[in-house]
């Protein structure tokens, strides 16, 4: 049972790509000091490595060369026979070329993957939005923890990146309409990607072309089940009231967006827009995660919010580590009254 638990582990992290100093690996040695049979490194290759997801979306040349490196260390510190297919599947990642491009998959709780693209550099066509943060991921998890705040509503997504936390609410908490929204042309293009990767399709046309809703229970049951996914291009600092009351959201999140004194103004200049577009309809809901990084920065938008009037709370931590199990980031999520 334990080595059982202990592959899963190397599992996540690894289809995940977690950094490898993460990984469960003191665990591993006691486990081959005890149990110097081969057994064990077999399950861990064939639940990483040799895993169809890893196969089909793999993980960058590097790490998987890197992983498996400290793999065939560990198994060569025990006693144990030599294992072919150790070094049969290193020599295959040997002969690979480096690609730029590489992928990442996050198992839910229902044991299905969230899978994305991204591009190996950090920073990449002049934005951060082409890799997935912490916060995204810390984000997600708790939304599943708080599924009912999504489910059957308008949620809009600023700043969405490369769509980590957005498809994985549409794949765990049944919202409506999900709006993904982003600037960066190429982040834009990697979203859409990603998004169909992982088998939604796209509403047709553009953020200002939003269909009426559905009447009738039939249409509404269809949609709760089957959420409508709109890609949209959002400039904070240029859109309109119009704009923002055409998307009508529920709920808005974000995660990683609070990290620029720049950036917390005109974010901040935009909420109040939300704020008075409204029209007659009840305030969205305002969730935005962020990784404190900056202490004077964190203090920085909480000083603007009050500024402007939105009033504000540190929402409760959350108990399920589905993503983040290998770490403790220190990630807030804050809501927002507008």
């Amino acid at each position: 049972m334990a080595e059982a638990e202990l592959g899963t582990r190397f599992q996540r992290s690894f289809l995940a790509a977690r950094q490898l100093p993460s990984f469960p690996w003191p665990e591993l040695e006691e486990n081959l000091r005890t149990s110097p049979d081969s057994s064990l490194l077999v399950d861990i290759l064939h639940k990483t490595i040799l895993h169809p997801l890893s196969v089909k979306y793999p993980p960058s040349t590097k790490y998987r060369r890197c992983f498996l490196t400290e793999l065939i260390k560990k198994h060569e510190s025990t006693a144990a026979e030599p294992l072919d297919e150790l070094y049969d599947t290193l020599a295959d990642i040997l002969n690979e070329e480096e690609s730029t491009r590489c992928y990442k998959n996050y198992l839910l709780p229902t044991g299905e993957p969230v899978t994305l693209s991204e591009n190996v550099a950090i920073i990449s066509g002049g934005t951060t939005g082409l890799v997935t943060w912490d916060a995204a991921l810390h984000l997600a998890e708790w939304a599943i923890e708080n599924s009912s705040i999504f489910s059957n509503r308008t949620v809009l997504e600023l700043g969405s990146g490369i769509g980590f936390t957005g498809i994985a609410i549409c794949k765990t908490c049944k919202p409506k309409t999900y709006i993904f929204s982003d600037y960066h042309h190429c982040v834009l293009k990697q979203l859409t990607e990603n998004i169909c990767l992982n088998g939604f399709v796209l509403e047709p046309g553009t953020t200002q072309h939003i269909q009426t809703e559905s009447q009738g229970q039939e249409a509404e049951a269809m949609n709760y089940q089957n959420p409508k996914l709109i890609v949209a291009e959002l400039d904070w600092g240029s859109v309109t009231e119009k704009q923002l009351l055409d998307l009508q959201p529920d709920v808005i999140i974000a995660a990683d967006v609070v990290y620029d004194p720049e950036i917390i103004l005109v974010l901040i200049g935009m909420l109040q827009k939300l704020s008075t577009s409204r029209a007659d309809r009840k305030p969205p809901e305002v969730y935005i995660a962020f990784t404190i990084r900056n202490p004077d920065t964190y203090h920085l938008f909480q000083a603007e919010l009050d500024k402007a009037g939105i009033r504000w709370q540190i929402t409760p931590a959350h108990s399920n580590t589905v993503f983040l199990c290998d770490v403790q980031p220190n990630v807030t999520i804050l809501q927002l009254f507008i």
